[in-house]
């Protein structure tokens, strides 16, 4: 899959040095790794603003979609419009829906059909895949 924002491996890296990023954001977004529950810097993060993609900065989630799902990651239950590609992954023995920033491919993590009303969604991100902006 082709998406608007491309770079190499190294450019992606120095963008998430520049950035200050988690150490494990390349692995995560360029590769879908994924952190450890409870360990990432917006899973117990709650000030109202809006999620962007570390990457290429495209805003992915409002603030206040932002819910507790209790499963160690930030979960959101809406997605900014057309800000999230989702692709099937069959990887780890089973089928889920892994999402992607739709600007530069970024895997953010996966969504499921467990969240609250009206969406029913959860997204559940990785917090290295995510930069917050309080404005």
């Amino acid at each position: 899959m082709t998406y608007p924002v491309h770079k190499t491996d190294a450019q992606w890296q120095a963008v998430l040095q520049e950035k200050g990023a988690e150490p494990g954001a390349l692995q995560v977004t360029r590769f879908a790794a994924t952190e450890r529950p409870f360990t990432g810097k917006y899973e117990a993060h709650w000030a109202d603003g809006s999620y962007h993609c570390i990457c290429c900065g495209a805003k992915l989630f409002d603030s206040h979609t932002k819910f507790d799902a209790g499963c160690g990651w930030p979960s959101f239950s809406e997605a900014v419009p057309g800000a999230i590609k989702e692709i099937v992954d069959h990887s780890h023995g089973m089928s889920r829906t892994e999402t992607v920033c739709a600007q530069c491919g970024a895997h953010l993590g996966h969504v499921f059909e467990d969240g609250p009303q009206p969406t029913g969604l959860r997204y559940c991100m990785n917090s290295a895949s995510l930069d917050f902006d309080d404005k």
